[in-house]
């Protein structure tokens, strides 16, 4: 059973930071493209960061420069290092897992950024 398990939100004030985890089980970790999600109330799910089996790394132009994506393969982990918060960030901040024909999604975790 694959399971993508998020971990890390929680309320900052804006500037702060968080660190999100995602902890995979019941896949081939290394082999797949992880990225990172996220949704705001009333928005469309958008995709905010990516990183290749290879640690190539994808940003949206709006986290660019404050998020870091990065993965420990050994730890079968994906993790994201958000830096200087903005009230827009706040969302449910979900996991994905892709690789051809199989994607998968953890449950998300929210992430609150206070003005």
């Amino acid at each position: 059973q694959v399971q993508l398990v998020e971990s890390g939100g929680g309320l900052v004030q804006a500037g702060g930071s968080l660190r999100l985890s995602c902890a995979a089980s019941g896949i081939i970790f290394s082999v797949y493209t992880m990225g990172w999600y996220r949704q705001a109330p009333g928005k469309q799910r958008e995709l905010v960061a990516s990183i290749t089996r290879i640690s190539t790394t994808n940003y949206a132009d709006s986290v660019k420069g404050r998020f870091t994506a990065s993965r420990d393969n050994a730890k079968n982990t994906v993790y994201l290092q958000m830096n200087s918060l903005k009230p827009e960030d706040t969302a449910v901040y979900y996991c994905n897992a892709l690789k051809m024909g199989e994607d998968y999604w953890g449950q998300g975790t929210q992430v609150t950024v206070s003005s």
